[in-house]
C-alpha cells in the first residue's frame, strides 16, 4: 500500500499538469489578435449585412450574387430548390452540419442549357449552419437556417453581368428616343479614339441613325461638331441633340468630333468596327 502511495501522487500531480495546459492552449485558441479580430469584423459584415432580395417567377426568392452572403430559410418536412444559373456545372457542395442538413442534386432544362438544383432539407428546426457551393463559372457561400414551419421554397440568382446586360438594353430603347428598336438590333461595335473631356461614352446605330451619347457636362455646353468621312473626304451630315445624346440622321462608318481651334482644338475619331 505505502509503495502505490508515490506513484498515485505523481500520475495525480502530471494530470493536474496537463489539465491546466489544456486549459491555457484552450484560452489561447480562444483569444484573437488584432488582425484576427479585423478579419472576424470584415466576415461578420458581409454575413449580416442586408442585400437586395427580389421575386422572381413562380415565387422565386431572388439574391443579387455577391453582394451579400444569402440567408436560405428551410424547414423540416419540406424542401428548399436552390437554382443555379443554366450551364453552370457544380464542382462540390460543402455543409458545415452533414449530419443535421440534407443536399440533393437535381436537373431540369434540355441538354446544353441545363440548371442545377440543390435540394436542402434539414432534420429538425432552430439549426444555422453554412454551405459553399463551387462551380464551373463561381464559387457561392450561403448560410443555411432551419425554421420549424416558414421557408422558402425557390431559391435563384441575379448575375451582376447580367444585370449590367439588361440595363444597357434598356437604356438604349430609352435613348433610340422610344423607337420600338429591339435591342439586339442594334450595334454597338464603334471604336472611339481620341482625348477629350467631352468624348463619348457610348456609340451605337440602329442601322439607320447612329447614336452618340456623351457625358452630362455636354447637355450644358456647345456640342463638338460632327465631320463623317466618306469617300477620303470630311462632310457634314444632319444631326441633332437631345440632351447628352447626338442623333445622326445617317448609317455612320466613321466620323471625326471636333471642338475649338488652334492649340486648343480637341478631336475624337469613331469608326465602326463590324
Amino acid at each position: 500500500m505505502t509503495a502505490t502511495r508515490p506513484t498515485f501522487r505523481a500520475a495525480l500531480l502530471i494530470a493536474t499538469a496537463l489539465v491546466s495546459i489544456t486549459g491555457l492552449h484552450s484560452a489561447d485558441a480562444q483569444s484573437l489578435n488584432r488582425k484576427e479580430a479585423k478579419g472576424m469584423d470584415i466576415s461578420g459584415q458581409w454575413r449580416g449585412r442586408t442585400g437586395l432580395v427580389t421575386r422572381g417567377a413562380d415565387g422565386k426568392v431572388i439574391f443579387l450574387y455577391g453582394e451579400v452572403q444569402p440567408s436560405v430559410v428551410c424547414s423540416p418536412l419540406q424542401v428548399c430548390d436552390l437554382e443555379l444559373e443554366g450551364g453552370e456545372v457544380v464542382r462540390d457542395v460543402l455543409v458545415g452540419d452533414t449530419v443535421r442538413w440534407k443536399v440533393e442534386p437535381a436537373t431540369s432544362g434540355a441538354t446544353g442549357g441545363q440548371a442545377i438544383h440543390l435540394i436542402v432539407k434539414p432534420t429538425e428546426p432552430g439549426l444555422v449552419t453554412s454551405m459553399v457551393v463551387t462551380t464551373s463559372r463561381r464559387t457561392y457561400h450561403i448560410q443555411l437556417k432551419s425554421h420549424a414551419t416558414q421557408y422558402m421554397a425557390r431559391v435563384g440568382f441575379d448575375y451582376p453581368e447580367d444585370v449590367s446586360s439588361r440595363l444597357a438594353d434598356v437604356n438604349a430603347r430609352i435613348e433610340t428616343g422610344g423607337a420600338g428598336v429591339p435591342a439586339e438590333q442594334l450595334n454597338f461595335s464603334y471604336s472611339v479614339s481620341g482625348s477629350a473631356g467631352w468624348r463619348p461614352t457610348q456609340v451605337y446605330s440602329d442601322g439607320t441613325k447612329t447614336y452618340i451619347q456623351f457625358p452630362e457636362s455636354v447637355a450644358s455646353r456647345d456640342a463638338p461638331v460632327l465631320f463623317v468621312v466618306s469617300g477620303g473626304q470630311n462632310r457634314i451630315v444632319n444631326y441633332r441633340m437631345k440632351s447628352n445624346m447626338m442623333i445622326v440622321d445617317y448609317a455612320v462608318d466613321r466620323a471625326i468630333l471636333v471642338s475649338g481651334v488652334g492649340w486648343s482644338q480637341e478631336k475624337i475619331s469613331i469608326q465602326r468596327r463590324g
